[in-house]
């Protein structure tokens, strides 16, 4: 009995395996996973099996019998404007240039030009998709914030993951301490995280827009971080072998 097309897809997959660190692992696993929910929820929405949860969702955040106020006191209101602010193109694209000097200042050039390089063409892949998707935006409630693209992916929970978390798996990397590794990523997931919840408030996204959004930019940060640690490893082997 032949078995030799068992064999060689196993012992392709030991290879691939072999040596590499669990965290290493769990981002592909993560890469892949996100990749086939992105693909499947986006099939979902097309089909409009998502219409009546979402429409739902947004309603259960207004005001009962005044859906152009949201629910919670009024600094509520304003705290729901300043945190999407932050997922804004101006913001990241501040951010980004803010990290970049640093950066050059540092003398780090290459961690700058692949900065540059992740973050501008996730930008630009989420502008991409919501062109090539074309979803309209809510209808149900009073926009609460100026929207000037379509609706899936949210641009802003996107961009923001993009753009945080790939800073955040880029910093730290280069500090010592678990516990400074964890405040990083940590911190850049809850900024994300409220990024996104504050666009569905503000009555601009559906709330699988935002999970969309979430998902393609973790996918794009990790993706970004498996090619960095890559890149890094192969400087070292070629250092190594010159010495």
């Amino acid at each position: 009995m032949k078995t030799g097309w068992i064999v060689r897809p196993l012992g392709a997959a030991y290879r691939f395996l072999r040596g590499r660190e669990p965290i290493a692992l769990l981002a592909v696993l993560l890469v892949v996973l996100g990749t086939w929910g992105f693909i499947a929820l986006a099939d979902e929405v097309g089909e409009g099996d998502t219409g009546e949860f979402d429409r739902w969702a947004i309603i259960q955040l207004r005001t009962p019998g005044d859906l152009s106020r949201p629910i919670g006191p009024t600094w509520l209101h304003e705290a729901g404007r300043d945190v999407t602010g932050l997922g804004g193109v101006t913001v990241l694209c501040l951010v980004i240039a803010a990290a970049a000097g640093f950066l050059a200042i540092n003398r780090s050039y290459r961690m700058m030009g692949f900065l540059l390089l992740s973050t501008g063409t996730g930008i630009g892949i989420s502008l991409a998709m919501k062109h090539w998707f074309d979803r309209p935006r809510p209808d149900v409630v009073e926009h609460l914030a100026r929207v000037y693209t379509s609706s899936f992916p949210s641009g802003h929970s996107m961009m923001s993951a993009v753009v945080y978390l790939t800073l955040g798996v880029l910093i730290a990397p280069v500090l010592q301490h678990v516990k400074l590794r964890c405040y990083v990523i940590g911190s850049a997931l809850l900024l994300t995280f409220l990024i996104g919840i504050s666009r569905i408030y503000m009555g601009v996204h559906y709330p699988t827009d935002v999970l969309a959004g979430w998902t393609a930019g973790l996918v794009w940060a990790l993706l970004c971080w498996l090619a960095g640690r890559a890149i890094a490893k192969r400087n070292q082997v070629k250092v190594t072998r010159l010495r």
